[in-house]
Order: C-alpha cells, then structure tokens, then sequence
C-alpha cells in the first residue's frame, strides 16, 4: 500500500494538467478547428467512388436424401471458402475485362475488387469501387457470371466446358448489384471525427509541450516550489494605466468598487507582514524584484501607503539610485535626497518630506544619482541612518532588481527582511530561484514574495487561486443618503492605491491587574475591521487576566 501511495504521489498531477488544459484551451480549440477544417476541404479534393455488390451462392448438386444434402452443404461451404480465392484471381479479371471491353488493364480491375464470404454460409459476395457508378454495378455482375463460368470450368474437370451437369458443385449468381446513388468515398462524417480527434491530440500535446518549456511564474504553487511563502498577491487593477504613479489619496470612495480587490489585497499583505514573525518583527524591509518592469515600485508605494494609513509612522526610502521613480509615484519634488544624507550634504529632516494626504507616511527621495551607488548604499552611514529611522517608523526601502545590480543584495545585510516583487505572467521561475540564491549567499532574511499584477479574470485568475474580483463584483451598491462627496481630483495618468479611512493619534488605555495593580498601555487605533478585532480582543483578554 505505501508503494502504490508513492507511484500515485510521482505520477502526473491531474489538476495540474486540468490547469493546463483550462490556460490553453484558446490554443487547444484553434488546433482542433484548424483540423476539421483542413478535414473538411480535403474531402473536396478526393474524387468519389461508388461500391457495388453482387453475391452467388455455391451449391452441390445430388442431395437426394437427407444426409446427402447435409453433405453437399458442408462440402459447398468448404468450397466456398476456395472459390473466395479463384475470384481474386488475373484469369477472372480477365474474363471481366473482355466481357466488358474494358480498356483498363486486369491489374486495376482487381484492385477495384473486394471478395467477402459470411459467416457459416455458402454465399461469396463480390464489391467493385469505381468512380462511375454503372459501370462499378456492371463490374460487380460480369465479375459473379466470370467465377461461375471458372468455378465451372474447374469442377467439370475440363476447360471450356459448356455444361454444368458434370460439375458435383458450382456457384450461380445470387443477388444482381444494383446501381449505387451515394458514394462510399470520400465520408465526410469519418474525415470530420477523424480531424477533431487528431487535433485535440496534437492540441493537448501542444499545450502540454509549451507548459513544460514555458518557465514563467503561472501560479502560486511555481514560487512555493522554490522554498519561500507567497505572502501577499497584487491583482491586475485594469485602471493601471501606469505602474508609478497613484491616486492624490483622499477619503476611501465605497462606491468605486474596482478599487476594492486592489485595496484589499494590500490590506492583506499588511496583515501577513505582522504575521510573518511575532517575535521579532521586522522594522526595515527592502522591497525588490528580478528584473526590472516587475512592479517593485509600485508595490513598495502601495504597501506603505497601506501601513501608514493605520496612523504608524512610516518612511518609504527610494534607494534605486540608477532608475529613481519614487517621487515621480507620488508626484513630489525630486531634487536632495538619500545620496545627499549619506554624503552629510544635507541632513535628513531637510530632505525627508512628509506625503500630504497621509501625515504619518514621509518620502526620502533618491537624490543625485552617484556614480558608485553599490558603494554608497554599502557604507556604514547607510546603516546608522537605516538604524536611526527604524527607532520611531517602519522602514520600507525601494531597491533595483537583483539580476541587472548587485545594490539590492548589498543593501539586504542592513534590513530585517526583503520582499521580493514578482510579476505574474511575466517573470521566468529561474529568474525567480537565481534571485534567491544571490540573497541565500550574502545572508539576507527573505519575508516572501508578492506576486504582483495577478490576473482577476477568466481561467488564469484560477490559477493563481484569485477569487476577489467576483465576490466584490456579486456585491449590490448600497444607498447611502448621508454620505459626503469624496475629491476626483486625480493625477494625471493616475492608477489606484489604497486610500486611508482615517488619521489616528495614538491613545493611552489603564488596564486593571487581578492584583489590585494598574498599568497604561499605548495603542494605535487600525482602520482594517480585522485589526480592529484583534485590537479588542487583546484588550478583552488582558482585562481577564
């Protein structure tokens, strides 16, 4: 038994061919109709035949009694079975040739030729396949008058003979072939089943050939198998117009609901983030990806956007000092920067600048660009400013991609954890697993991937086990007469971003101690429903205790 679970455990993965089949049947369908189509018109260019049949039967003659007649049976059976040979002989073709002044040779008349015998009977059936159905009806009855006058000549014991007494067995026509109406070739039925079938086959082996050379990242299962979590996926918002820039945040819009998916999966990757180690959570986290078009940026922007928007302090770093887009995303001034701080230029309460919309979120743009900015962001004072930021926010930092520059893996030692960006679709899984090995060897802490851009329709959503799209879709608008209007004022070539419910200061709470004893307690109020619970149930459970 625990053979058979291991061969069934290495054997194909059945949903992973259905996946398969459920990405590629667009591919799978075209190959199949181009199949029965190239099916169908060669039917047209095959000439028809028509099939005649004409039958004798064989007898044996003197069956007087009883027994006599059962043994000219059994011997007319047996003869039936020989005679089946003599008619496919060149001595009968011939004899049908001249009988018919045909002027095709007895070699092509045999090869119109097919001798049947039924099953326990005396019967031998002839059919002829010609192109003019006459004359095949002709063929068939010259041909079964020709076997007799054979079979005659054989029997009687002399060629030529002209009479049939002295012949103990001989064959006499049956059944005259009549003229056929439909041709029996080409069947347009059998060539369209036929096509279908052979197109679904070599549609499915397509489909089965590009998965397996196809080495993008097309489920979530492709990044487990490289040994790190998927803790948050991004959906394709299709207001993306951009992928660096975002909405002038204001007051979260309940009536725009194509927003939601995209509000919610941030909301959850903040929640996995507080997750990933409670003893020791992580304050600065460098956000990068493979290659560069992944989304990083995006994503890095989205994400502190989502965290500053529960009123904790945060500061999103753009530490890509070759391609700087951070201020370009949220539509602030570029000018000093992170390269004028660690060059003591300027200090960091003069170029850190706070992002209107969301007080507690500030930006520290890149700066002028250096010409060593490996070096830069591996120098000593990059971590003491790292060290001095975490102390009073979380730290999220925008690094270029791992593959092209080694910046991101130099700065991976200062962090407490790196996200790494992955765009759906797109990025190859060796792209994916060269990435983790060069932070494996300078010893980052990987928190996971985020799987970015994820499809929210049709059999890829599947896929990737998206399903937020319909159950926001599903939804019924609700009326609500007492609302306010929320700003339009977007950027141009805006996409969207999770907006804040509201800002909050922290507050102070006293909980009493079984001991008679009271302490306070300082705590952020969260926005999300599901941190608000938590929030409660902490403090339920502290009064019990």
């Amino acid at each position: 038994m625990e053979q058979l679970e291991e061969n069934v455990a290495d054997g194909p993965d059945l949903r992973q061919f259905l996946r398969t089949l459920r990405t590629f049947w667009r591919s799978i369908t075209s190959v199949v109709l181009i199949a029965v189509i190239c099916a169908f018109g060669w039917t047209f260019t095959q000439q028809p035949l028509y099939a005649a049949s004409a039958s004798g039967l064989v007898i044996a003659s003197g069956a007087d009694t009883a027994a006599l007649a059962l043994s000219g049976d059994s011997l007319a059976k047996s003869r039936a079975i020989s005679y089946k040979s003599i008619a496919a002989t060149r001595t009968v073709a011939e004899r049908v040739r001249e009988d018919l002044k045909l002027d095709a040779s007895a070699e092509q008349i045999l090869g119109q030729l097919e001798v049947g015998l039924p099953t326990g009977t005396a019967e031998v059936r002839l059919s002829i396949t010609n192109s003019d159905p006459v004359l095949a009806q002709k063929t068939a009855n010259a041909w079964v008058d020709a076997l007799a006058e054979q079979v005659t000549e054989i029997e009687s014991g002399f060629a030529g003979g002209s009479s049939n007494d002295d012949s103990i067995v001989r064959l006499v026509p049956l059944v005259d072939a009549e003229v056929p109406t439909a041709p029996v070739s080409p069947n347009t039925k059998l060539a369209i089943a036929l096509g279908a079938v052979l197109g679904l086959a070599f549609g499915v082996g397509y489909a089965l050939l590009r998965q397996h050379l196809d080495r993008r990242v097309r489920s979530v299962e492709d990044l487990e198998k490289l040994g790190t979590t998927v803790i948050g996926t991004i959906p394709l918002d299709p207001r993306l117009v951009n992928n660096r820039t975002v909405v002038d945040t204001g007051a979260l819009d309940h009536d725009d609901r194509a927003s939601h998916p995209f509000a919610e999966a941030l909301r959850e990757l903040r929640t996995n983030l507080t997750y990933v180690d409670v003893d020791k959570p992580a304050r600065v986290i460098l956000v990068t990806s493979s290659v560069p078009g992944e989304g990083k940026s995006s994503v890095a922007a989205n994400l502190a956007i989502a965290i500053a928007s529960t009123g904790r302090p945060t500061i999103l770093i753009d530490a890509d000092l070759r391609r700087p887009v951070v201020t370009d995303v949220f539509g602030l001034p570029g000018g000093a920067g992170l390269t004028d701080v660690l060059s003591h230029h300027a200090t960091l309460d003069d170029v850190l600048q706070p992002y209107g919309p969301i007080p507690s979120l500030s930006i520290l743009a890149a700066g002028r660009i250096p010409p060593n900015p490996s070096e830069l962001l591996g120098s000593q004072a990059m971590l003491t400013l790292l060290e001095d930021m975490s102390r009073d926010a979380l730290v999220l930092i925008d690094a270029p991609p791992l593959l092209p520059v080694t910046d991101a893996a130099v700065l991976s030692n200062f962090v407490d954890g790196v996200l790494v960006a992955v765009k759906a679709d797109s990025t190859s899984t060796d792209e994916v697993a060269k990435s983790l090995s060069n932070l494996h060897k300078v010893g980052a802490r990987v928190l996971g991937f985020v799987l970015n851009q994820v499809p929210t329709k049709g059999a890829r959503a599947a896929n990737y086990g998206y399903y937020g799209q319909y159950y926001y879709a599903s939804e019924e608008p609700q009326a609500d007469a007492t609302k306010k209007a929320k700003p339009s004022r977007r950027l141009k070539n805006a996409v969207p971003v999770q907006a804040p419910m509201r800002t909050v200061e922290p507050q102070t709470a006293t909980f009493g101690h079984v001991d008679g004893n009271a302490s306070e307690a300082t705590y952020i109020p969260a926005d999300a429903e599901f941190d608000d619970v938590l929030t409660s149930r902490a403090g339920m459970r502290h009064l019990r205790r």
